[in-house]
């Protein structure tokens, strides 16, 4: 399945249907009066958060929506239908904005959450509203109102509690691989990693973390070099960075570190501030003369540091737990801080 995530669509909502000009016309019965009825309101278009979807494919294909018009008003006090409303499901996690202004419309995060994005028109009134003791045989009617009409931008980020970032064959798919079932593409060329890839870590006490693998990150990626600025937005959600480098290369660990952790701080400063550990990966074909450098400079700064082997599995079950443990905690935080909130409310 292709990988999208970014769209833009025209959403036009129903109009409402027109009242309608009708007199009451029985015989025997010389002053019917007017019985036009009013018209039916436009449908209105929602954005829906729906668990199942994953990406934004569906708008890549088509453009435009546009929700049924209400049905215009009858004779004999019949009122016109309204328009069915357009329900367009979106994946969780997607951003919605106002293409024109830059505003954010809404940010669904939650499977079911649901969002007006389009008013329906309102329907006009019929004859039969007019009436009174002065004018009782109105020739008039309402027209109904359009439908509001706009464009809007659709964003989605990756709904993960870790994220996986790093230089191209850092050992990131081989890693998820390996702990999740998650099943990425896995060669020894660059940018084997050409789509994000989620996967389900279960830790050895019964729970769990969703973990996102992110395509890899070379010298100015944020200002969209290789696939910088197309997954960076992923990681902006994550509550904790996992920072892997290949401990097998001969190229200096502590300057392809600074590399990435400049490329995060030019993107947003809240990727520079998230918490972060650092996974010295591939540490089954370590270059020791590389690591022994970059292990002191983590000592000196003050870096969780890591050593695993993805192949022989060493190292991974520790980290696996104590990721655990800084997401549980996280995720006990943000509960507070939200109930603090509705306590303030």
């Amino acid at each position: 399945m292709k990988f999208i995530d970014t769209a833009s669509i025209k959403l036009k909502a129903g109009n409402g249907g027109n009242g309608c000009i009708s007199f009451r016309r029985e015989k025997y019965v010389p002053k019917g009066g007017p019985n036009g009825g009013n018209g039916g309101n436009g449908a209105s278009i929602y954005f829906i958060g729906d668990k199942s979807k994953h990406t934004l494919m569906d708008f890549r294909y088509k453009s435009i929506y546009k929700a049924p018009d209400g049905e215009k008003g009858k004779g004999s006090d019949m009122h016109g239908k309204a328009g069915e409303d357009l329900i367009l499901p979106v994946p969780a996690g997607t951003i919605i904005r106002n293409a024109e202004t830059g505003d954010i419309i809404a940010d669904i995060t939650n499977d079911g959450e649901k969002v007006l994005a389009a008013l329906g028109g309102r329907g006009g009134r019929g004859n039969m509203n007019f009436a009174t003791p002065e004018q009782r045989a109105p020739r008039y009617a309402e027209d109904g109102r359009p439908g509001q009409e706009i464009e809007v931008e659709l964003e989605l980020k990756l709904l993960a509690d870790v994220g996986i970032i790093g230089f191209p064959n850092a050992g990131k798919s081989t890693f998820i691989s390996v702990v999740s079932a998650a099943k990425p593409k896995i060669a020894d060329y660059p940018f084997t990693t050409l789509t994000p890839n989620l996967g389900v870590i279960k830790d050895g006490h019964g729970g769990s973390f969703v973990i996102a693998d992110m395509p890899g990150l070379i010298e100015n990626a944020h200002a969209g070099a290789g696939l910088g600025q197309q997954f960076l937005r992923h990681i902006e959600r994550t509550s904790l960075l996992l920072h892997f480098i290949d401990a097998s290369h001969e190229e200096s660990m502590v300057e392809r570190y600074k590399t990435i952790r400049n490329e995060l701080a030019l993107y947003a400063c809240s990727l520079k501030d998230k918490k972060e550990i650092v996974v010295a990966a591939k540490m089954d074909a370590c270059n020791d003369d590389v690591f022994f450098e970059f292990e002191q400079y983590t000592k000196n700064n003050d870096i969780t540091l890591f050593r695993i082997s993805s192949l022989t599995r060493s190292g991974t079950k520790e980290l696996i737990d104590y990721v655990s443990d800084i997401v549980k905690k996280h995720k006990v935080e943000n509960e507070e801080a939200e109930s603090d909130i509705e306590k303030q409310l």
